[in-house]
């Protein structure tokens, strides 16, 4: 097995994290693997915003929603990367959107999300993508400029308890060949 399907495999959502800071240098590796993710003609469009004081992160953590598994991530995490991207830029050409999907925004943040995931569990740490929150609240708390949209939380820490692998559907299931 590859060394990257051995990490995709490995990667969990991680809930619970250790008090112990995360190395600069780690932070940066990760930061590194958002830098370096493909986006629709390289337009980029991700913005990170590190959070590791305590109160802000107590801020956004008051926007999941009553019942959110990730709540206690959110604080007891040592830091929370904060993706948001910039709206109309990503499957847009001189201004005008060129797809049936319109804004790319999302997808490419997707893959600079798994990107900065990966590269994190490959460091031995930790990360859950948090997406069912009050995105408009959570903007407020990261003044967050017009013209960019807050599309998920990822707290990131060293792990204090991982999980299993949940099961996944058979290649069979979801693979068609030629035609669907």
């Amino acid at each position: 097995m590859s060394e990257m399907l051995k990490l995709i495999k490995e990667r969990r959502s991680v809930r619970r994290y250790l008090d112990k800071e995360v190395d600069e240098a780690m932070l940066q590796q990760v930061l590194e693997s958002v830098q370096w993710s493909p986006s629709w003609a390289n337009t980029q469009v991700w913005e990170i915003v590190v959070v590791k004081n305590p109160e802000i992160k107590e801020k956004l953590a008051a926007t999941l929603g009553k019942g959110n598994p990730a709540a206690k991530a959110m604080v007891e995490a040592p830091l929370v990367l904060v993706v948001c991207g910039k709206k109309n830029a990503s499957g847009f050409y001189k201004d005008q959107v060129t797809t049936k999907f319109g804004d790319w925004m999302l997808f490419d943040l997707g893959i600079a999300t798994q990107s900065l995931c990966l590269t994190a569990r490959s460091l031995g740490l930790g990360t859950v993508v948090v997406g069912l929150f009050d995105q408009d609240a959570a903007g407020k708390v990261v003044n967050l400029p017009d013209g960019m949209e807050l599309v998920a939380m990822v707290p990131m820490g060293h792990i204090a308890k991982d999980s299993g692998a949940p099961k996944r559907k058979e290649i069979s299931d979801f693979v068609h060949q030629d035609t669907f």
